[in-house]
Order: structure tokens, then sequence, then C-alpha cells
């Protein structure tokens, strides 16, 4: 894929073409991961976290089964995600997400830029990753002939997000923070916070044990 300039002007946040047969390519093959993942509905949890890596392109080999189902299904609990399908992910190659994490179904991830979520992240059903933008002025968008750009998510460890939220291109959701149910984070959620709403803006903070560093006790950010 870094043997496109079209991909790598995608990755880098800057305008690009979609239209590039690399990028296609990639497309295509990460479609057919997906669906191949939401056929599995009743598969082993071996058997889904190999077709996931399939998705994301995590070559990692899997551990040596283990004839009991439930010692081996453990092996995965400190190594990958647990994900309920049916997912409909664009590129895959981009979207990073930490161990002990639980994605529910539904999810719809377009990860033009890179997108990451951390560990011990619950997600409800029908959450959507928007990291794609395209131009504001309909001469530059020109329907599928102008170019397209995207923008990092960051959602940082020990993040509920709720069902239906839907989080934009650019926003990073803080360590430990809770995002309510259909809300809309155009902008960047502090650590250790709730939001929500249309656009999502902070409730309160959340009272943890967790969040007794510096870094978790920042000044609310007004504009959120």
């Amino acid at each position: 894929m870094t043997t496109s300039p079209e991909w790598s002007r995608m990755l880098r946040g800057e305008w690009y073409h979609a239209g590039d047969e690399i990028l296609q390519e990639n497309r295509t093959r990460c479609k057919k991961a997906c669906e191949n993942f939401n056929a599995a509905t009743y598969a082993s949890r071996r058997t889904k976290v190999g077709l996931w890596r399939t998705i994301v392109g995590d070559t990692r080999p899997l551990p040596m089964e283990i004839s009991d189902p439930k010692e081996d299904e453990a092996l995965f609990e400190e190594t990958d995600p647990f994900v309920d399908g049916p997912v409909s992910i664009d590129h895959g190659l981009n979207f990073k997400v930490g161990k002990g994490s639980f994605l529910n179904f539904n999810l719809l991830v377009l990860d033009t830029c890179l997108i990451t979520i951390g560990e011990n992240v619950l997600f409800g059903p029908n959450v959507s990753l928007y990291g794609a933008i395209h131009p504001m002025d309909p001469a530059e968008r020109r329907g599928l002939k102008g170019p397209e750009a995207g923008k990092e998510i960051h959602i940082e460890d020990d993040v509920w997000i709720g069902a239906g939220v839907s989080i934009l291109a650019g926003v990073r959701v803080g360590r430990g923070s809770t995002v309510g149910a259909c809300s809309v984070v155009t902008k960047d959620v502090p650590a250790f916070h709730f939001v929500a709403g249309n656009p999502a803006r902070v409730i309160r903070r959340i009272e943890s044990t967790m969040n007794s560093g510096p870094d978790d006790n920042a000044a609310e950010k007004p504009d959120v």
C-alpha cells in the first residue's frame, strides 16, 4: 500500500483521489474480509479472531490450539478485542483496537486516516466512526470526481461509547470518559467526563479512583 502516492496522501490527511487503483483494491479486500467475518456468526472465538485479524491486517500467528474450548477461548482475552458482527470497515489497515475492548454489532468505520481504540473500551450497537471528509465547496467536491481527505480519530483506554453514537473526523475521546447514546461528537472529549447531545457537550465530570493523575484532572474544555 505504501507504494501508492494516493495512499500516502490519504494517511497524511491530505487531499487525495479515492479512485486510485491501489486504494480500491484494498477496499475490496477489506469488504470481502468483513463479509467473511459477518458470515461467521456462530463460529468459535479462535475462528472469529482469525477473521478479524484479516480485516485489520494483523499478521500475528494464532497461538497453538487447546483442546478445551473454554481454555482455548481464554487465550485471546489479553491479545484481542471482542467484536460482535456485523461490521462495515472501509480500509481495515488503518483501524487499531486494543485488547479487552468490546465492539457491538453494526459498527461502521471510515478509516481513511488512522483510527485507534484503546484497551477495555465498550461500544454500544450502531456506533459510527467517520474519519473521512470532503471539500465544503461543491465546485471543488464535484461529486465523485473531486478529492477527499481525512483526519485521525483516537479513543483512549476505558471509554464507554453508547449506542448510536457518531464520532467525527479529528476527534480524540479522552481516557475513562463516557459518551451518551445517540450523541454526535464533533470535538475532543476530556478524560473522565460524561458528554452527550448533538453536538455532544460536557454534562459532568466522572469521579473515579482511576483519575488521580495530573493529566486526568485537567480543567474542562468549555467548547466541548
